[in-house]
C-alpha cells in the first residue's frame, strides 16, 4: 500500500482514492507543479492536503475567503491535522502564535489570504522557512481569481507568480472548478505554470437535476420550487441587491428561514448570515454572486437562480454548490425575455475593449442556447468544456422533453412589426401590434393601422414573449442599448425574414413542475445514498442530534464533526467497536479516538 493511500486512510478515513486524487497527490509528492479543474465536490482539497502531510515542511495554501478558511482548519484538525489560518478575523496575539508555529514547524497546513501572503514581513517569515528545508508546497485554491474578466477577481491573486520566482524549488498546485479554456489558459500564464502538468476532471454531476422554466410568476414559481425543499439548506440568486433584500424579506414572511447576502449590507451582518448559513440546518440565502465562492458546505440541497447568471462557467460554478455529498440536488431556474434583452445591453453599454465584448457575447449565446435547447441540459452543458455525454435522465428537457414548431412565419411577423415601427420600440409594444391590442401607445403611434396590426392575434403574449426571447437568443434581433432596448434585426435575420431559411423553436410544453426527488429516479453517484429503515432512521436522527450539540459545543459547523453520509453508515451497519467505526467511511483515527464512545454509546 502506498504512504498515500495509507495517510488516506488513517487521517481521513476513506478505503480508496477517487478520480485522478492519487495522480495528482503523487505527481505534488514528487515535486511537481500541477494545475488542478475540478468540479465543486470532487475532492479538490485532498489534492493538497495529502501532499502537505507527506511532504517535509509546512504547506502554505493562499485562499480568498476567511469563513472558508476558519472551516476548512476545523475540519483538519478534528482529522488530528496540525493546521491554522492567517487573516484579518485574528487579534495580533493569536496571529503571533501562529508565526511562532510556523517557525518551529509545529504546522502541516497554514491558511493565509493573498493580500497577507504578499506582504514584505510575511514573504520574509516565508524565507526563514525555506532557509531550513520548511517548505512543502504552495496551494493556490479558487485560482480563477486571476482572471481580470471574471467576477470573482482578485487584483493580488495576479501577483502570486512571486512565488515560483523567490522560491522555484517549492512545488505549486493551483486549483479551480472553473473549466473554460480563457481562465485556463490565464491562470497558466499569469501564476507561471506553464511547465505545470494539467489535470481535468469529469466535470459532470450527476446527482444535481437541472431545470429551466419560462418565467411568468416568479415569486409564485420559486415558491412552489421551495415547497419541495421544506427544511432544507439553499441558495437563491438574485441579480441586484434591492431583489435580494425583497425576496429574502418576502420569503422569511412565507415562513422560510431565509436571509440576505450582497455586498452592499454592513460586514458584520454578512458575516453573521454567512455563519448561520454554514452551521445551522435548513437556511436559505437569498444573494447576488458575491455569495458563494469557497463555500464548503456539503449538505445544500437546491441552488435557484431568479435571474440569468453571466455566462455558463459562472452558472456551473453557482450550481456546483449543490450536493458536494453526493446525495441529490437541484439546480432551477427562471428565465424570461428580459433576461436575454438585460445581458446584451450589459456588454454593449460596459466600458470593455470590443475583443472583450465580443468574447462576452459568445459566452452569453452559450449561456442562452443552453437555456433554449432541446436537447439533454447535461449533455450541452459537458460540451460546452470539451467533455462528450449521453442523455442523463435528471434534467428537465430528458424528463419530460419540449416540443419544437416550425416558427418561421412567426418569426417574418416578428422582425416585420419590428421594421415597421422603424425599430425603435421594444418586445412589449410589437406584441401589442402583433395581438391586435389597442393601447394607448399602440394609438398614439397609429400602429393599429399597420398591416401587421393582429396579424399575430392567434399566439397569446407568453408564446409571442417566447418568440421574440428565442429570436434575441439566436442572433436574430438585438436590443439596441442607445435606444432604450428598442429591437434591431441583425444581419443574420435576413434569409428568415425572406423565407429562404426555415426557423424551428422550441415549445415549452405544459407541465406539471418536476416534483424534486419524488417525481423520477435522481441518478445518484454510487454508494452516495444509504437507504434506511424505519429503525435505522430513528438512530440516524439521534445521531444528527448528537452532531448537532457536539457541534454547538465546540462553535464549528455540523459537517465538520461528520458528514451525514457517514452517519447513515453508522445507522445502518451499527459497529460494535472502534475497529468496526474506523470502516465507516469519513473517520479516521482522530475522530474514532475521539468520538467513538459518544457513538458507540447512541449505536448500542
Amino acid at each position: 500500500m502506498s504512504p498515500a493511500l495509507q495517510t488516506l486512510r488513517r487521517v481521513f478515513g476513506f478505503e480508496a482514492f477517487r478520480g485522478a486524487q492519487e495522480e495528482i497527490v503523487e505527481h505534488v509528492v514528487g515535486g511537481g507543479d500541477a494545475l488542478v479543474l475540478m468540479p465543486t465536490g470532487g475532492g479538490k482539497s485532498m489534492c493538497y492536503q495529502l501532499p502537505a502531510l507527506l511532504r517535509p515542511g509546512v504547506a502554505v495554501v493562499v485562499s480568498p475567503l476567511i469563513a472558508l478558511m476558519q472551516d476548512q482548519v476545523a475540519a483538519l484538525r478534528q482529522a488530528g491535522v496540525r493546521a491554522a489560518f492567517l487573516n484579518s478575523s485574528l487579534e495580533r496575539e493569536a496571529a503571533t502564535e501562529v508565526e511562532n508555529d510556523l517557525r518551529g514547524q509545529r504546522l502541516d497546513l497554514v491558511y493565509v489570504a493573498p493580500e497577507r501572503l504578499l506582504t514584505e514581513r510575511f514573504l520574509a517569515l516565508l524565507d526563514g522557512i525555506a532557509d531550513n528545508g520548511g517548505l512543502a508546497l504552495f496551494a493556490i485554491d479558487e485560482a480563477h481569481c486571476v482572471s481580470q474578466w471574471g467576477h470573482d477577481f482578485r487584483p493580488e491573486y495576479i501577483q502570486l507568480a512571486i512565488l515560483h520566482r523567490r522560491w522555484p524549488s517549492v512545488p505549486r498546485i493551483a486549483l479551480t472548478a472553473t473549466a473554460d479554456q480563457q481562465t485556463r489558459r490565464e491562470i497558466i500564464e499569469r501564476l507561471g505554470l506553464d511547465a505545470a502538468r494539467v489535470f481535468v476532471a469529469s466535470f459532470d454531476r450527476p446527482n444535481i437535476r437541472y431545470s429551466v422554466v419560462e418565467r411568468n410568476n416568479p415569486r409564485r414559481q420559486l415558491i412552489d420550487f421551495l415547497a419541495t425543499h421544506r427544511g432544507e439548506a439553499g441558495i437563491v440568486y438574485c441579480l441586484s441587491r434591492r431583489k435580494v433584500d425583497e425576496t429574502a424579506e418576502w420569503l422569511a414572511r412565507q415562513g422560510i428561514a431565509a436571509l440576505p447576502y450582497h455586498a452592499g449590507l454592513e460586514q458584520t451582518i454578512r458575516q453573521t448570515n454567512q455563519q448561520r448559513f454554514q452551521r445551522e440546518d435548513g437556511i436559505v440565502m437569498v444573494a447576488t454572486i458575491a455569495f458563494g465562492m469557497g463555500i464548503d458546505k456539503p449538505d445544500v440541497r437546491f441552488v435557484a437562480h431568479l435571474d440569468l447568471p453571466k455566462s455558463l462557467e459562472a452558472y456551473y460554478q453557482e450550481t456546483g454548490r449543490a450536493g458536494r455529498d453526493g446525495e441529490p440536488a437541484e439546480a432551477w431556474m427562471t428565465y424570461g425575455l428580459n433576461d436575454v434583452v438585460i445581458h446584451r445591453m450589459r456588454i454593449d453599454e460596459s466600458v470593455a475593449g470590443d475583443e472583450q465584448k465580443r468574447i462576452e457575447h459568445g459566452k452569453l449565446d452559450a449561456l442562452l442556447a443552453w437555456c433554449e435547447t432541446m436537447q439533454c441540459r447535461r449533455r450541452v452543458l459537458l460540451s460546452y468544456f470539451g467533455e462528450e455525454s449521453v442523455a442523463c435522465g435528471n434534467c428537465d428537457t430528458c424528463l419530460e422533453p419540449p416540443e419544437s414548431w416550425d416558427g418561421s412565419i412567426a418569426a417574418q411577423k416578428a422582425m416585420s412589426a419590428a421594421l415597421r415601427t422603424e425599430q425603435r420600440f421594444g418586445a412589449g409594444h410589437l406584441i401589442d401590434i402583433l395581438r391586435g391590442k389597442t393601447t394607448e401607445k399602440v394609438l398614439q403611434f397609429g400602429h393599429d393601422r399597420l398591416p401587421t396590426f393582429a396579424a399575430g392575434a392567434d399566439l397569446d403574449e407568453a408564446a409571442w414573449r417566447s418568440v421574440f426571447r428565442q429570436l434575441l437568443a439566436a442572433g436574430l434581433l438585438r436590443a439596441d442599448a442607445e435606444a432604450y432596448g428598442a429591437l434591431r434585426l441583425t444581419d443574420a435575420a435576413r434569409p428568415v425574414l425572406k423565407g429562404e431559411q426555415a426557423l424551428n423553436l422550441r415549445r415549452a410544453a405544459t407541465r406539471r413542475r418536476v416534483r424534486g426527488k419524488e417525481s423520477a429516479p435522481v441518478l445518484r453517484h454510487p454508494g452516495a445514498e444509504t437507504l434506511l429503515d424505519a429503525a435505522d432512521q430513528e438512530l440516524f436522527e439521534a445521531l444528527r442530534l448528537w452532531r448537532a450539540e457536539t457541534a454547538r459545543t465546540q462553535g464549528v459547523p455540523a459537517y465538520v464533526i461528520l458528514h451525514d453520509r457517514s452517519l447513515r453508515e453508522i445507522a445502518s451497519r451499527r459497529p460494535t467497536d472502534i475497529t468496526e467505526l474506523l470502516d465507516i467511511p469519513g473517520i479516521g483515527a482522530a475522530k474514532a479516538d475521539r468520538y467513538a464512545e459518544a457513538l458507540l454509546r447512541l449505536v448500542a
